[in-house]
This record gives structure tokens, sequence and C-alpha cells, in this order.
């Protein structure tokens, strides 16, 4: 309810609602909002119960004020223009069942049939409904405050519609969401595969190495060489057995978590897109049946008009009695407008609690994943440069060697080994 009262004005002079006197029982009331509108206080005696209409006398008196509202542009687009209903008049203070801060569904078109003497006032338009979700009006909207300001939240940024890239079909919000986390999903399976193929190259050097390993090329080389030698070819071996062990590290602890992370991710995000979309379906029915009791009123209201011409022109001695069961049918069709409203903005309540609600979770299951897929990247980073370091200790056996080759040394032994005397010869005597 609003937490201000009404209070009561008094003619101004320049106004047109008020250059005509309003007849006995009438007050004019200015809304905490700034709106005028209008009370009969009094009905034969007795407190005023409920009505959404003024009497003939009344409707002369205030057509003027009607008319020159109903000819401004209070509908564009095919977006209605909110309409506050008059509502019952308790001793002491007038309550409003909503306030214009509220979202409100516009009741009718504005026109001079649809407003006149019904116990309508016109409002600037505050709210404009697009695909069935209402929305401030641009013209007149507040500043919103976001719900995470400076974070750029899922939960601020994705609750119009919008065209698809062909620009035939609308996508809502919460569906480009989930497709960012379809997308999020097939990302990480690439990464799993592009690793996959690291492993098989990983694996198919590590058995040519261990292939190259066991050839007998230069395998006579002798000496502290020959030894060096020797050496680079086992070296090969010891390198062969790092690469795979780095290939099988990669597949259990990079390939495998990216595959396995959410294995269940589609289905869940399956239950996420028709968990809302349900609640949109419903908001949409909520809809329809507002624009139908809307409808439904404007009827009501232009045969309560008829007959209330007709009972100034006296063509039947019925259109009294008429008049009392239209106003009655009229009454209803407004009480069941604003029942369908209600119910509306519950549905709309609704989904827009469970679109905070998932968008929220549909953010940390992104950051989650990111976060995951930089852990696992890191430890790539990390087993290769454990490689690097492995493959550093087999090479230093070849450098130690290579640093003891000697070629005097080796002479000496090969000599040592392969010599057919050491006496020279001599000069043949006579």
């Amino acid at each position: 309810l609003c937490t201000q009262k009404p209070r009561k004005v008094t003619p101004q002079p320049g106004e047109d609602s008020l250059t005509c006197p309003l007849p006995p029982g009438w007050q004019s009331y200015m809304s905490p909002q700034g709106h005028r509108y209008y009370v009969n206080a009094f009905t034969n005696g007795k407190p005023h119960s409920s009505s959404y209409h003024l009497g003939p006398a009344v409707m002369k008196s205030l057509t003027g004020l009607f008319l020159s509202v109903s000819n401004s542009p209070l509908a564009s687009n095919g977006y209605h223009a909110p309409v506050t209903p008059m509502h019952q008049m308790e001793p002491g203070h007038m309550s409003l069942r909503k306030p214009s801060g509220d979202p409100q569904v516009g009741f009718g078109e504005h026109s001079e049939q649809g407003c006149k003497g019904l116990g309508w006032f016109v409002s600037p338009p505050m709210t404009l409904t697009i695909n069935c979700v209402t929305f401030p009006h641009p013209d007149t909207m507040q500043e919103q405050q976001l719900l995470k300001p400076t974070e750029w939240s899922y939960c601020d940024y994705f609750w119009a519609d919008k065209k698809d890239p062909q620009g035939n079909n609308t996508v809502s919000g919460f569906e480009i969401l989930l497709q960012k986390q379809l997308k999020g999903k097939q990302m990480q399976k690439e990464m799993a595969e592009f690793v996959r193929e690291r492993i098989k190259i990983e694996e198919e050097y590590a058995k040519n190495l261990s292939k190259l390993s066991q050839n007998s090329l230069a395998a006579q080389e002798e000496g502290t060489l020959g030894e060096a030698w020797a050496q680079l070819k086992k070296s090969l071996a010891d390198e062969a057995e790092v690469h795979l062990k780095f290939s099988s590290k990669l597949q259990s602890e990079v390939e495998k978590p990216l595959l396995n992370f959410r294995e269940n991710f589609k289905k869940d995000m399956k239950k996420y897109d028709h968990h809302i979309a349900d609640l949109r379906k419903q908001l949409a029915s909520r809809y329809t049946a507002v624009e139908k009791a809307r409808k439904a009123l404007t009827e009501r209201q232009k045969d309560l008009e008829m007959k209330t011409q007709q009972l100034e022109i006296k063509l039947s001695n019925k259109t009294e009695e008429e008049i009392k069961k239209a106003r009655r049918k009229s009454t209803q069709a407004g009480d069941d407008l604003m029942r369908c409203v209600d119910l509306y903005n519950q549905a709309q309540s609704k989904w827009f609690e469970e679109m905070v609600t998932s968008t929220l979770e549909l953010e940390r299951l992104e950051v989650e994943r990111v976060e995951m897929i930089r852990q696992h990247l890191c430890q790539y980073t990390q087993l290769r440069h454990e490689t690097d370091m492995f493959n550093q200790s087999t090479i230093e056996p070849v450098d130690q060697l290579l640093q003891k080759v000697e070629p005097a040394k080796d002479r000496e032994l090969w000599v040592q080994e392969h010599k057919t005397g050491d006496i020279r010869p001599v000069d043949m005597e006579i």
C-alpha cells in the first residue's frame, strides 16, 4: 500500500479539471504521485462503497477533463499506459490498492468512451509491456539500482529479449546465458581434444626415440669418445621413458578431468531451460488473461455509457434498471481485470525471482568452469617443466663424458691394444 495519504485539493484558477463545480458529494484528491482523481464520499447518505463509475451529472461536469486527457498520446507502439482505478473510500482516509511504482498493465484503450465518467484517472505511461514482460516506461522510469553493482553480473543485464543474428526470431536473455554455458562446455571439450593430440605426439615421439636408441650406427667407436657416444644413445632411451610418463600424466591429470568435468552438464542446462521457459509461458498466459479482461471491461463500459445516454433521452422505462445491471457487470469486469493483473504480477514476480536465482547459479558455474580449466592448464605447464628437467637429467651424463674425451688418452688406449711392436727399423750393415 502507498505510505502517503492522498490530499484533498481545492480549485485553482485556470485549472481545466475544476472549471466546472463538482456536484454534491464529489471531491477532488491529489495522489502521492501527483495525479488528480475524484471521489464520491457518500451515496444516498451512506459511505460510498466501491464503484468504477460516476453518475450522469458528474459525467457532464467532467467530460471536458476526460476529453482533454483522452486526446493525449497515451498508447503507442502497441504498449498500454497504466490507468489507476478509484477504490473504496473509508472514513478518514483513502487507500490505494496498488502504488504507481509497482508494475502495472494498461486497462483498455484510452479513448473518450473508455475513460469518460467511469471513475478512472489517467496517469502518464509508467510501464510498457514487451513480449508479455512489463518494464518501466523509458520516458518516466526512475533510475534502477543494479542488484550487484560494479560486478557485471548476469542477474543485472539479461532481462530483455533480443533478435537472433538472422533477425527472424526473438531470443530471451536467459537463452543467451544458456548458449554461453553450452559454448563453454564445447570449448572445454575441444581443449581436451587438443591435449589428446599432444599426448599422441608425445607417445609417437617416445616410441621413435626408443627405436633410435637401439640403432647400431657408430657402435664400434672406441675410447672416451666411444663411451660418450654410448651414453648419448642410452640418453635417448631415458628421454623416451620421460616422454611416455609425460603423456601418461597428461592423460590422467589434464585430458581426463577436462572430459569428465560435469558429465551431466547438458542435462542440467535443459532443466534450467525448461524451468524458466515454463515460468515464461505462465507469464504469457496471465498476460493473455489480462488482455481478455481488459477487452471485456471496455465492452462493459461502452454498454454502460450507451444505457446512460438512453436514460438521458428517456428512450425506455426500463433503462434505469438496465443501467444498474450494466453497472454491476462493469464493476465485476473491473474486479476481474484487477484479479487478472494481480495474478499476472504474481507470475512475473515468480519469474523474476527464479531468473535472479538461476542466472546467479549460471554465473557461479561459469566461474567454476574457467577456474577448473585454468588449474589444469597450469598442471600442463608444470608437467612440461618437469619433463624438461628430466630430459636435462638424461643429457647431463653425456655432457660429463664429453668433457672427459681426450684424444691423447684414446690414442694411448688404442695403441696399447692394437700395437704391433715398438722396435723401430735400423739401417742394414754391409
